[in-house]
């Protein structure tokens, strides 16, 4: 019962967050919202005892990627009203995509509760059990392939990052290192002579 009451508060509050990243006017109170929605459902992973994925997702997405968007839509110079009007352009969709998660997560939860899903209901975790063993045996063993593959993925988008932000374009400034060890004095500075100027008589006055 008590596990139940902390489940529906912390769940809760993450729909709450969710709300507040879809509704919020303010980009970087919406990357707040997120950060928050990302600690209950790191919550929610530990009451069903998976502590390597709530940590993992506390660490990766709280502590690394939530913070870098934090600094870059704080540095980002958006137009709210454009952000505003796109939000009730695709409010359609969205509403239907969310009525289509919705129901799918209840026809499992409901069917899963019922043993319909799986043919029992939900197996008691054994003593001695590590999810964190499980994963990594499940993922280095039968997902070995998929792992490595996703992994060259990231690197290649890592790549194509980099080649694209140092490509040359019209305007583009660089800085040449050499260019600025071997300048001169002489030739960034021209000391001009000039012949001292008489104050006039207002400016005495």
């Amino acid at each position: 019962m008590f596990h139940a009451i902390l489940f529906y508060l912390f769940a809760a509050v993450l729909v709450g967050a969710a709300l507040g990243v879809i509704f919020s006017r303010n980009p970087v109170h919406g990357v707040m919202f997120l950060v928050l929605a990302f600690f209950q459902s790191a919550v929610l992973w530990l009451l069903i005892e998976a502590e390597f994925l709530a940590i993992v997702l506390v660490l990766v997405y709280v502590g690394a990627v939530m913070v870098l968007f934090l600094f870059v839509v704080m540095m980002l110079d958006i137009n709210v009203e454009e952000v505003s009007g796109a939000f009730t352009r695709y409010l359609p969709l969205g509403v239907l995509i969310a009525v289509l998660m919705v129901t799918e997560l209840i026809q499992i939860i409901w069917f899963r509760s019922a043993g319909e899903l799986t043919g029992a209901g939900f197996a008691a975790t054994p003593e001695g059990y590590s999810n964190t063993k499980a994963l990594g045996s499940v993922l280095y063993t039968e997902h070995v392939y998929s792992f490595e593959i996703a992994a060259v993925i990231l690197l290649l988008a890592i790549v194509a990052a980099i080649t694209l932000t140092m490509r040359k374009r019209p305007g583009l400034k660089q800085q040449d290192i050499s260019a600025q060890v071997a300048v001169r004095a002489v030739d960034r500075i021209r000391i001009v002579k000039m012949d001292a100027e008489k104050p006039d008589a207002g400016d005495q006055s």
